[in-house]
């Protein structure tokens, strides 16, 4: 099957692309395609790996499904285009970024920025229906993006792990703490930021470390 990402993540993951799973995957998200309004475009669905090759990445940040309301889910987890109002869980996180780093708080959602920084902003979902939260999962995404994490965590060294919230912290049971840095803390959604989000210093650590790692610290 030729899938249509970025080339080290199509060389990294070719086992994946004819096996029964991603089959079936993709024929239910082309005919999701074809007949529901699905996010993001079609074209963005791997945008955070177009936007940061496996070589360059230095931290990930897992999300669940994308955004599913019109405008906002452009491919990267908790980011949104420019002139797209910021959704709350983002304004949570960049009010933690501004109180642990006292980097300004943005004028946008866009965190391209951060992903050409060696950010990759996964979903463990990569496509949802409109107004429907959850509605592609069970379908097989999950065990593309399983794969995913379990490849940096084999085939590279000293990456920070983010995993914010239940769901993220089970997903994030793979990876191989003795190789990278691995945070958790609840969830940036105003029903749990309060619970330990705030006050984490997820971005202050993870640039502790990567300095520790000889790597450039991502401006946050």
């Amino acid at each position: 099957m030729d899938v249509k990402i970025e080339p080290s993540w199509k060389s990294q993951l070719s086992a994946e692309w004819n096996k029964d799973y991603f089959v079936k995957l993709t024929d239910f998200v082309r005919a999701e395609y074809r007949t529901k309004t699905i996010f993001p475009p079609a074209k963005s669905i791997f945008a955070a790996f177009d936007a940061c090759p496996f070589e360059a990445v230095k931290v990930v940040i897992l999300g669940q499904d994308p955004y599913h309301d019109y405008g906002q889910a452009n491919g990267l987890c908790f980011s949104v285009n420019p002139g797209v109002a910021v959704p709350r869980s983002l304004v949570n996180i960049f009010k933690e970024i501004h109180d642990d780093t006292g980097a300004p708080i943005p004028f946008d959602g866009d965190l391209s920025r951060w992903a050409r920084q060696g950010v990759l902003l996964l979903n463990a979902t990569l496509t949802v229906e409109a107004h429907k939260a959850g509605s592609h999962q069970g379908r097989g995404w999950e065990e593309f993006t399983d794969e995913v994490i379990a490849r940096l965590s084999a085939d590279r060294q000293g990456l920070v792990f983010i995993l914010w919230g239940a769901y993220a912290a089970k997903k994030g049971a793979v990876i191989d703490r003795s190789k990278h840095l691995v945070l958790t803390s609840p969830h940036p959604s105003p029903l749990s930021a309060s619970r330990g989000f705030f006050g984490n210093h997820h971005f202050s650590r993870a640039n502790d470390y990567l300095k520790q790692q000889g790597k450039e610290p991502i401006i946050w």
